[in-house]
């Protein structure tokens, strides 16, 4: 288990479209309608991790708006996936932490996290991680299928930096 932190206005904004757009609206003038909301942003961000095609045996995601946390729950087939799974989670506009419940299949050594702050780019990541700028790649690949080219990253975007 282990609790994430992320940049709450940094991410995909999957919140202000479709379903989970117009629970979070009737929220706002309904209190009682806070668990569908939370409910609709679980599933939101759900889909979007099935769009990254990332999957998990049991595979659950919750949302708690009241402190903007994502709990991911299941049973990855490896160290990458789950940490993945987390990351695509995460790196949501409105999600401010990640509480990962996942348990592996295949266990293997931890990556750390990277939060992208303005200025960077991934050989400079690479450079203060590794001791060299050319192993960006080794990031790059590690963040795929979030990341789509080398040179698409933002400021507040989390990353994961496997081992050397």
């Amino acid at each position: 288990m282990s609790l994430i932190s992320f940049v709450k206005e940094a991410g995909e904004k999957l919140f202000g479209r479709g379903p989970a757009q117009a629970a979070m609206a009737e929220a706002k003038s309904d209190p009682s309608k806070i668990a569908a909301a939370n409910a609709a942003a679980g599933d939101a961000i759900m889909d979007y991790i099935k769009a990254q095609n990332l999957s998990a045996t049991g595979l659950t995601v919750t949302f708690d708006g009241a402190s903007a946390t994502v709990s991911v729950y299941g049973v990855a087939p490896d160290q990458a996936t789950k940490e993945k799974i987390a990351l695509a989670a995460g790196n949501v506009a409105g999600v401010a932490a990640v509480n990962n419940m996942m348990s592996v299949d295949k266990s293997a050594p931890e990556a750390t996290y990277y939060t992208v702050v303005s200025g960077d780019n991934l050989s400079k990541i690479s450079k203060a991680k590794y001791g060299d700028a050319n192993k960006y790649m080794a990031i790059f690949e590690a963040n795929r299928p979030m990341l789509t080219h080398p040179d698409k990253i933002y400021p507040g975007q989390v990353l994961r930096i496997p081992p050397p």
